[in-house]
């Protein structure tokens, strides 16, 4: 009957097992459960009542609602309650020893293993607060222990693990915080969770998601007259919780069982989280002083894997520069069309010669190994021509991006100590303050034809260990920082780049990035450096899908890389006009923040020959350190990274710079041959991102602890949070600081604030990225103003200051930003923007032709506006440059008119775009009249049409 009502079997046999000798008959009982009830409601009344409360929520002060295991599943929605179990048995020669280390320390066996279980799961979330549920008897007096009934109750034991304490001192806090959950066990766990009302949600449990409990009872089994009792195990298909862990003594050892959610963890990420526990346990046994950060974690088996097999293999770079790669190839196909642009071409020695001469030209400026020389052109064969040219003169090139602001042009070069800066006679107002020597490339190579000038190779004593180039980069403390790159750097990308993507069978390439990115660098080196065609790509198709696709097939593309910003509208052209990139070869998106689908959408139109790479880099290893390519991409969730190329070793480091075991979120490291010089100037910064250290991993082996470091290497921090799979693919997982990535370019948010914060009229600042809707990432700026303050003022001076990349989408004000505990700016806690709200103005004019009553509503629809006023400004209306795409092609679609993507930024008013859509409108109409024109000349007797053109 019992039974039937759905109580537990174990727990009522454990019950009976601590009130009676099981070798006589079941004596006849009376029944007292009623009574307990009874007792229980009176008892937690008034004071007694307040002040259980008071204790646990004392107890669960500061700690976590929810524990941050890493799952290998995404967590559903809500729990299905799916289980599995997996056991191991622990000997009785360690459970022996963990007994004599309990009794030394005064504690209890039951205090040592959770001890050694919170660490474990501390080193898995990261979180120094951990909440374990246990259950209680909940029979603490005399008068309960003959009693039947279930009285178990739940304590949520909340383990202190700040500080990285010796796991003896951690062994007195458990201890500290078990005996007075003991001495407060009366309170029903669910009278709790009412109290504290935490945060509920269908997805996890409240309070606590993972259990422990240790099953000492003495041994049941038993014989009643002619009944026979014993335990039977069976398997269960459910979890109750993420984790359970059970752990039963008995002569023999430790027999422990591992319950989980099928829905989050794999059987063999259960399996390690059992095998590590017992490493944990045997460490602690060999030296219980160590920091919990010490202790050992990783099986043999992980070490090897995550120091050895699944990084990449060491392969050997020739000691060439980065210009002499392209000097060879020259020798090799010097007629053959090395970079193509606008439908003008240059071949490989022509390229060689044009570079030789500024090269020579350089020199005599005084051009030398680790002389830094800038670069500010627009996107034509002389930017190739520059940088080669500064190369071969020994030096390193600085690239500028003559859309930045002059303000940030005039830091770089300042701060870079530029002395020579090569540039266009159409530039020339860019740097007219500057101390540099200007040497303008298109007035230089008017005398190229015409004077005999020197076009061998010069000679110089650079070497693979000097400087190549100089890219800035986004920085925290306000400004932007170079980082320095050598050619050995870059000359052993090129050789992971063609190891892995087969260099030789690409013949042509595109060039898409600003070559102020290192991204340029990489199709620079890629193309030139194995003989194909670098064809550069007008920077207005890059948002124009129609144009960037006809280049594409007018060149024979067979290789690009992308960035997500351009790959979407490209895929949307693609499916709305029914064409597909099946004439490529290889199609590579440099991003870290790609959905899955996005991918299976991609290799859906390329031929099953076409390899689909994601990469990601970063400046500081130079550009691509890890690639992922799969033909079954299955899932939700973020495209994974993949795995090193040839001479990168990735790692993941928990902050005490420990390797953190496989699944485990920690800092991507980068070490090999990848890692550049630093920053540029920075010597602290440097410091604190560039390290020398061996690697700690420490396993146990027969009993021993063996501490085991890979030989000391230089690693570059990159602040990415990441883990390994279980089948050595690396995932990433976000950021441990506040950087972010916003249509393919790295944002450090400080540099933006900092920005802001320099204007009078404002206080203080705070800027984030939001995604409130899917796929529609923005940079949102909370301002505290220190009087009223104009928006269009405040973005006309930040782009004085800023790329156009890290200028705000939208402005929010605040009265103070919301700050943490200590001080910090809390900015989980900044508030989602309100829609644009238009307010009653006096200057709103309607729109009024069809033009502009066309555009007014496409607005009012990509930005949720009800009305759009005749002078609004489309980007400070939350517009940004994926929008003005969307703009671009309803426009054609209700106008019947294509407007180039650089109007929209020109002319960002329904007035001023209205006028562009009109002119080009009749200048259409006009071009329709003129081809029926001449089409009525063909038809016409030579006579006649001589007529008609005399009358026109």
């Amino acid at each position: 009957h019992i039974i039937s009502d759905g109580w537990s079997v174990s727990i009522f046999l454990n019950e009976l097992g601590t009130a009676y000798d099981h070798s006589t008959q079941l004596p006849d009982l009376p029944i007292q459960f009623s009574d307990y009830a009874c007792w229980q409601q009176e008892y937690l009344q008034g004071e007694i009542l307040d002040e259980q409360l008071n204790y646990w929520c004392e107890h669960l002060r500061g700690a976590p609602t929810f524990l941050e295991l890493p799952t290998d599943k995404p967590r559903p929605a809500i729990q299905k309650y799916q289980g599995a179990q997996i056991s191991k048995f622990v000997s009785a020669k360690l459970l022996n020893e963990l007994k004599s280390l309990s009794q030394r320390e005064g504690v209890t066996l039951f205090m040592t293993l959770l001890s050694a279980f919170q660490v474990l799961l501390m080193r898995y979330s990261g979180q120094e607060k951990v909440v374990v549920g246990t259950p209680i008897a909940g029979r603490p007096t005399t008068e309960t222990e003959s009693l039947i009934g279930f009285f178990v109750n739940t304590l949520a034991l909340c383990g202190n693990l700040e500080g990285d304490p010796k796991f003896i001192e951690l062994l007195q806090r458990t201890r500290e915080r078990a005996l007075g959950a003991y001495a407060h066990q009366e309170i029903p766990f669910e009278k709790l969770v009412e109290a504290i009302q935490p945060e509920r949600s269908l997805s996890y449990s409240p309070i606590f998601q993972v259990m422990f409990a240790l099953q000492n009872a003495p041994g049941i089994e038993s014989h009643w007259n002619d009944i026979h009792l014993a335990p039977v195990k069976f398997a269960s298909t459910t979890a109750k919780f993420d984790l359970s862990l059970d752990v039963y003594e008995n002569l023999e050892g430790l027999e422990v069982w591992l319950e989980y959610d099928r829905d989050l963890f794999a059987a063999e990420t259960a399996e390690r989280m059992l095998a590590q526990w017992e490493i944990l346990l045997e460490g602690i046994i060999e030296n219980p002083v160590q920091k919990i950060s010490e202790l050992p974690l990783l099986t043999a088996q992980e070490q090897q894997q995550l120091l050895s097999n699944w990084n990449a293999p060491t392969v050997e770079v020739p000691k060439l520069c980065l210009h002499q790669l392209i000097e060879e190839q020259a020798v090799r196909t010097p007629d053959a069309i090395a970079v193509s642009f606008d439908e003008k071409n240059i071949t490989y020695s022509e390229l060689n010669k044009r570079a030789n001469f500024l090269a020579h030209h350089l020199r005599k400026f005084g051009v030398a190994p680790e002389v830094i020389v800038g670069l500010c052109v627009e996107r034509s064969l002389e930017m190739v021509i520059g940088v080669l040219g500064i190369l071969k003169a020994g030096g390193a090139y600085l690239p500028l991006d003559p859309n930045y602001p002059g303000e940030r042009l005039s830091y770089m070069v300042d701060d870079a100590e530029v002395k020579i800066l090569l540039t266009q006679k159409s530039l020339q107002g860019k740097f007219s303050e500057q101390a540099a020597q200007i040497i303008y490339l298109d007035e230089l190579y008017e005398n190229f034809q015409s004077e005999k000038v020197a076009v061998q190779n010069p000679s110089t004593e650079v070497s693979t260990e000097n400087l190549a180039y100089v890219i800035y980069t986004s920085g925290s403390t306000g400004k932007a920082k170079g980082v320095m790159v050598t050619h050995g750097n870059v000359v052993n990308a090129f050789v992971a780049w063609d190891q892995t993507y087969q260099l030789s069978f690409l013949k042509s390439h595109l060039q898409m990035a600003s070559f102020s990115f290192d991204v340029f660098t990489g199709d620079f080196v890629r193309a030139l450096g194995s003989g194909a065609k670098l064809v550069i790509c007008p920077a207005d198709y890059l948002l124009e899908p129609d144009h960037l696709y006809d280049l594409m097939r007018a060149e024979e593309i067979e290789s690009a890389e992308f960035v997500p910003a351009v790959m979407r509208p490209l895929l949307e052209y693609l499916a709305e006009n029914n064409l597909r990139l099946d004439f490529m070869r290889m199609v590579v998106v440099g991003s870290d923040t790609w959905q899955r689908e996005e991918y299976r959408k991609l290799r859906s139109v390329c031929s099953t020959a076409t390899r689909v790479v994601n990469s990601y880099g970063v400046t500081e290893a130079t550009i691509d350190s890890t690639y992922f390519e799969s033909d079954n991409l299955q899932g939700e969730g973020m495209v994974p990274i993949g795995k090193p190329f040839a001479n990168t070793r990735i790692y993941f480091l928990d902050r005490e710079r420990n390797i953190v075991p496989i699944g485990v979120a920690g800092e991507l490291c980068i070490g090999g041959r990848g890692v550049t010089r630093g920053y540029l100037n920075r010597s602290e910064l440097t410091a604190e991102r560039f390290q020398v250290l061996g690697v700690r991993c420490q396993v146990t082996s027969d009993s021993s602890i063996i501490t085991r470091h890979s030989s000391s290497e230089n690693l570059y921090f990159s602040g990415d949070l990441g883990r390994y799979l279980s089948d050595g693919t690396i995932e990433l997982l976000g950021r441990a600081d506040a950087q972010v990535k916003l249509r393919g370019f790295r944002i450090e948010p400080g540099e933006i604030e900092e920005a802001l914060k320099r204007l009078p009229e404002i206080q203080d600042a705070a800027v984030i990225v939001r995604e409130d809707q899917p796929g529609d990432q923005r940079l949102v700026a909370y301002l505290v103003a220190n009087s009223e303050i104009q928006l269009t003022q405040i973005r006309a001076q930040l782009r004085e200051r800023l790329p156009v990349h890290m200028i705000p989408s939208t402005f929010v004000m605040l009265e103070k930003l919301p700050l943490t505990p200590n001080g910090k700016i809390d900015r989980k806690a900044l508030p989602m923007p309100a829609p644009f709200q238009q307010e009653v103005r006096e200057n709103f004019v309607a729109p009024k032709t069809p033009t502009e009553e066309a555009l007014a509503a496409i607005w009012g629809e990509l930005l949720k506006l009800e009305e759009v006023s005749l002078n609004d400004n489309f980007f400070e209306l939350g517009g940004h440059s994926l929008l003005a795409t969307k703009v671009v092609a309803r426009l054609q679609n209700v106008l019947g008119v294509k407007i180039p993507l650089r109007k929209i930024f020109e002319t960002p008013t329904i007035e001023s775009l209205a006028m562009v859509a009109d002119e080009m409108l009749s200048a259409s109409d006009e071009d329709t009249e003129l081809a029926a024109f001449l089409v009525e000349l063909e038809n016409m007797s030579e006579e006649e049409a001589e007529r008609m053109l005399a009358e026109r």
